[in-house]
C-alpha cells in the first residue's frame, strides 16, 4: 500500500507499462477503442456530542471515508487502480484505515479461454468456505489479495482458477502467503448426450493453503508453541438442479490451525453446507442446515476481527433492511455453530377471494443456531485447553447453548394498482452475550410488528409509511419506528424518521432522523442529521460495531 506522496509517480509508470503492454498486442487489439471508466464515493459525516444517546466528543468534528475506482480497457487488456482516504475514519470503522494511498491496482490480460491477472484482485471458490477475497465498503472489509490469479478453461464444460498473494492489511499486507487452487466440472457440457437434459450437474473442489512463519505468542514469557507453518484447506461441492428441485451441498476440512480465534487448540476445522428447494408455480419450499466446526481461517494466527480472513462462512438467518428487526442481527460464530433454516413462499392467485384482484405473497420462514456439543477428549484434559486437541464433536450435534432463532411471517398484498401493503411479524430469540459480547446480559427475547405501505400518487410521485413495533422485557425494552418517505422519480426524496426507546426506564430517547436526496443520470448526492443508536452492522453475517453518534452525514457518489 502506496502513501499520497508515492502514487502520481507510480499512476503514470503504470499507464506507461500499460501502453507498452498494449503496443505489442495485434493489429486487432490495437483497434479496438480504448474505454475509461469507474465510480467515485465520499461519506462525511460532521459529529456533534450527546451525553443522552453517550454519543462522544469528536476532536476532529468531521470525519471521511471516500475512494475512487479507475479502470482502463482496450483489446485484451484490462488496468484499474483504486485510490483511497480515510481522513480520519468515520466512526465504527477500524482506526487502522486512517491514511491516504493507492490501495488496489492490478493488469488483467485475457486471450480466449486464459486469463491472468497480476497485482490486487477479488475471488470466491464456491460457497467461499475456504476462500473468498472480497470487499464491503459498508462494513469496512477489503481482504483482496495482492499477487496473481490465473482463470483458465481448457474445454467445455471445465473452469480452473489459481490465486497465490498477500491479503490486505488496511495499508500493508498480510504476513502470511495465500496459495489455492479450484475446479468446476459443469458435467452437461462434458457429456454430450446430457446437454440437453433438463437436470444440471455441477462439481466443484478446491485447495486453499496459507503460510505463516513461527512466532512467539506470548513475548513477555518467551511462550511458543510447535505452530504450523503452512495450513491446508480442502472443499468439495455439488450442485443438481432440474426444473423443480435444486440440490446443493459443499464440505470444507482445514488442518490443524491453532491461533488467538480458537485459543490456540490442534483441532482440524470443518464444515458442511446442504440446501435443498422445491419450486413450482406459486410455491417454493427451501431447506437448509449447516454444521460449523473450528473453520476461523486466517493469514496471521494472531489476528482478531474481521481483518485476515481467507474464508467465508455463510449465515443460515434472513437479512432484514427494517431499522428494529436490524438491532439483532446474527453473526456467524466461527469456533461452532449448528444452523438450520427453512422458508416456504406461497402466492395465492389473482382474482379470488383470498388473493384479491393481484394476488397476496405469504413467506413464512425459521431459523436456528445452537452451539456445538463440545465434550472432553479424555478426563484430564478440559474442553478447549490450548495446546491440545481441545474437544470432541459430531456432525450436526447441536449443544444446549441456544445463539438465536427466528420465525418470520410476512403478507405483501396489492390492493389496488396505486396501493401496496406489507405486514411482518418476527419471534425472535438473540443470545447478546456470545453475539455481540455484552457478557452477563440476558438473552434477548423479542417480537417485532411491521407495516410498511407504499402508495403512488403519480407516474413520478409516491409515499411510502413504516410503522414498527419492538416489545421486548430486554436488553433496553421496547421500541417504536416510524418513517414517512416522499419520492419524486426519478431524481428527489425525502424522509423522516424516529426510533423511540419508551420501554427504556432509564432514558426514554428518541432517534430521530432527516434525509434528502438528489440523483442525476449516474450521480446521487445524499445528506441526513439526526441520530444513531449503538449496535452492530451485519452483511451476511459479518458484522462492524457502531457508536452512538450525532451529527450530520453526507453521502456523494457517481460513476462514468
Amino acid at each position: 500500500m502506496m502513501r499520497i506522496r508515492q502514487i502520481l509517480p507510480i499512476i503514470i509508470l503504470y499507464f506507461i507499462g500499460l501502453l507498452f503492454l498494449s503496443s505489442m498486442a495485434s493489429a486487432q487489439e490495437l483497434s479496438s477503442l480504448a474505454r475509461i471508466n469507474g465510480n467515485f464515493q465520499l461519506d462525511a459525516q460532521l459529529y456533534r456530542p450527546d451525553s443522552l444517546i453517550g454519543a462522544p466528543k469528536v476532536p476532529e468534528k468531521i470525519l471521511m471515508n471516500t475512494f475512487t475506482n479507475l479502470l482502463y480497457s482496450q483489446g485484451n487488456f484490462t488496468a484499474g487502480i483504486r485510490f483511497e482516504s480515510y481522513l480520519n475514519p468515520l466512526l465504527g470503522y477500524d482506526p487502522r484505515h486512517q491514511g491516504t494511498g493507492l490501495s488496489y491496482r492490478f493488469i488483467t490480460y485475457q486471450a480466449g479461454d486464459f486469463e491472468v491477472t497480476a497485482g490486487n484482485f477479488y475471488e470466491q471458490f464456491g460457497s467461499g468456505m475456504i476462500f473468498r477475497a472480497y470487499e464491503d465498503w459498508n462494513l469496512g472489509i477489503d481482504n483482496s489479495l495482492d499477487g496473481v490469479r490465473v482463470r483458465f478453461r481448457p474445454a467445455n464444460g471445465i473452469a480452473i482458477k489459481g490465486v497465490y498473494g498477500h491479503q490486505r492489511y488496511f495499508w500493508e499486507l498480510s504476513p502470511g502467503i495465500v496459495r489455492g487452487l479450484d475446479a468446476e466440472l459443469n458435467i452437461n457440457d462434458l457429456i454430450n448426450s446430457l446437454s440437453q437434459s433438463g437436470t444440471r450437474i455441477l462439481l466443484g473442489g478446491s485447495a486453499v493453503s496459507k503460510y505463516q512463519k513461527d512466532e512467539l505468542i506470548s513475548p513477555q514469557s518467551g511462550l511458543r508453541y510447535d505452530l504450523p507453518l503452512n495450513v491446508a484447506a480442502f472443499a468439495g461441492r455439488m450442485n443438481i438442479t432440474s426444473d423443480r428441485l435444486n440440490f446443493a451441498g459443499e464440505y470444507a476440512y482445514k488442518v490443524n490451525d491453532p491461533s488467538s480465534v480458537n485459543g490456540f487448540i490442534y483441532k482440524p476445522g470443518h464444515s458442511l453446507l446442504i440446501t435443498a428447494s422445491y419450486f413450482r408455480q406459486g410455491l417454493s419450499l427451501q431447506l437448509s442446515a449447516k454444521h460449523t466446526d473450528n473453520m476461523s481461517f486466517k493469514s496471521r494466527r494472531t489476528e482478531m476481527g474481521n481483518a485476515l480472513d481467507i474464508n467465508f462462512l455463510p449465515p443460515l438467518t434472513k437479512q432484514h433492511s427494517y431499522a428494529l428487526i436490524a438491532r439483532y442481527p446474527y453473526a456467524t460464530q466461527s469456533n461452532g455453530e449448528v444452523a438450520y433454516q427453512g422458508q416456504l413462499i406461497y402466492t395465492i392467485k389473482r382474482n379470488t377471494k383470498l388473493g384479491g384482484r393481484y394476488g397476496t405473497s405469504i413467506t413464512m420462514s425459521y431459523n436456528l443456531v445452537n452451539s456445538l456439543n463440545r465434550t472432553a477428549i479424555n478426563d484430564t484434559t478440559p474442553i478447549g485447553a490450548k495446546g491440545t486437541l481441545g474437544y470432541n464433536a459430531k456432525l450436526f450435534d447441536s449443544g444446549n447453548e441456544k445463539y438465536f432463532s427466528e420465525f418470520n411471517i410476512e403478507i405483501s398484498r396489492r390492493i389496488n394498482k396505486d396501493l401496496k401493503v406489507i405486514l411482518q411479524y418476527i419471534n425472535l430469540f438473540y443470545d447478546i452475550g456470545v453475539i455481540q459480547g455484552h457478557i452477563g446480559d440476558p438473552d434477548v427475547k423479542a417480537g417485532i410488528v411491521v407495516a410498511d405501505i407504499q402508495y403512488k400518487l403519480s407516474n413520478n410521485k409516491s409515499l411510502r409509511f413504516e410503522l414498527q413495533n419492538l416489545s421486548t422485557a430486554q436488553d433496553l425494552g421496547d421500541w417504536f419506528s416510524g418513517l414517512a418517505e416522499y419520492t419524486i422519480a426519478p431524481r428527489w426524496s425525502f424522509s423522516i424518521a424516529d426510533q423511540w426507546n419508551y420501554g427504556n426506564t432509564d432514558k426514554k430517547l428518541h432517534y430521530y432522523n432527516f434525509a434528502i436526496s438528489y440523483s442525476h443520470k449516474s450521480s446521487r448526492i445524499a445528506i441526513s442529521w439526526g441520530r444513531q443508536n449503538e449496535g452492530i452492522v451485519c452483511v451476511g453475517g459479518v458484522c462492524r460495531y457502531v457508536p452512538a453518534n450525532n451529527g450530520l452525514m453526507l453521502t456523494l457518489s457517481s460513476s462514468f
